[in-house]
């Protein structure tokens, strides 16, 4: 266990420091999926027992499962409760959950309490993680667990995540990294499971939404929430709604945008964007990107 903890480590380290793509030494690897997926959770039963971080999306529950697969009521996976997590996300995480019977506990985070992570500086992401995995390093404690992982792949290392460096200093075990699994294996593998969450849109916590410099608060928040919940009852499956003041900038993927686009839904979707707070309502016409607001970073 301590050299599958070291490699992890070393790994999440050097890529968050020198922001490269995935290391060589993952390339170095042709395993299948099944093969991969094969280590996973040999991997996994060599802990003994772990902790999981669970948020519900199609990485976190892909991980989820195997660790039940592997360890049984051993693994314990755990979602973090706080005003950047929508209602709708924790509905999902506790429903998968209960249908694959995961051993599955809900802690309450206390981010906003802190003030770097209010103040939505590049490296907010760092801050939550810090909050998060020091409470489940209370938590290891109190359960005894021989180890706490999370769902980075390798594609994750290919954007900017700051919550890696905090992974590194808690020490948290990174396996489905360790295995060398893209988003698109564990997508697929998820698949062949029956897992629900195989084609889940891609999520992120409700803060991503508010551009790096803005105070984040609890208020506009609940706004994004309320907005986004509009889209998806109007039928839209991947979107963000990106707060920017009182103007909210809509994301939509490209499949659907067409259909944003029409004169009618253009016009339902400002009305009804515009009764849950903001003033102004635009459409991107770019679509939806995965961490569009990091692009201002890059370019900087």
């Amino acid at each position: 266990m301590a050299g599958f903890q070291k490699l992890t480590l070393i790994r999440i380290s050097e890529a968050t420091n020198t922001g490269t793509q995935p290391l060589r030494s993952l390339e170095k690897q042709h395993r299948t999926p099944s093969e991969k997926q094969e280590l996973l959770l040999q991997n996994l039963k060599n802990l003994g027992s772990v902790i999981i971080a669970f948020s519900g999306g199609t990485d976190s529950a892909y991980l989820s499962w195997a660790a039940h697969k592997a360890l049984g009521q051993n693994a314990l996976s755990v979602t973090a409760l706080s005003p950047s997590f929508s209602a709708h996300d924790r509905h999902q995480a506790i429903s998968f959950a209960r249908e694959h019977g995961l051993r599955h506990e809900l802690i309450e985070t206390y981010e906003f309490e802190n003030p770097l992570y209010i103040a939505n500086q590049p490296d907010r992401c760092y801050h939550c993680k810090v909050e998060l995995f020091s409470r489940m390093a209370k938590l290891r404690e109190i359960q005894n667990a021989g180890a706490i992982a999370y769902g980075v792949n390798v594609d994750d290392l290919r954007d900017f995540r700051p919550g890696h460096r905090a992974a590194a200093e808690y020490g948290i075990l990174a396996p489905l990294l360790d295995a060398r699994l893209t988003k698109s294996e564990i997508r697929g593998l998820s698949q062949i499971a029956g897992l629900s969450t195989w084609d889940r849109p891609a999520a992120a916590c409700l803060s991503s939404r508010v551009p790096y410099g803005t105070e984040v608060t609890v208020e506009d928040l609940s706004r994004i929430e309320r907005g986004e919940s509009v889209l998806r009852d109007l039928g839209f499956r991947q979107f963000r709604v990106r707060s920017h003041g009182n103007l909210a900038r809509i994301e939509i993927e490209a499949p659907e945008l067409e259909r944003a686009l029409e004169i009618e839904m253009a016009r339902t979707l400002a009305e009804r964007i515009r009764s849950v707070g903001f003033a102004y309502v635009t459409l991107d016409l770019e679509g939806y990107r995965q961490g569009s607001l990091n692009s201002v970073l890059k370019r900087k």
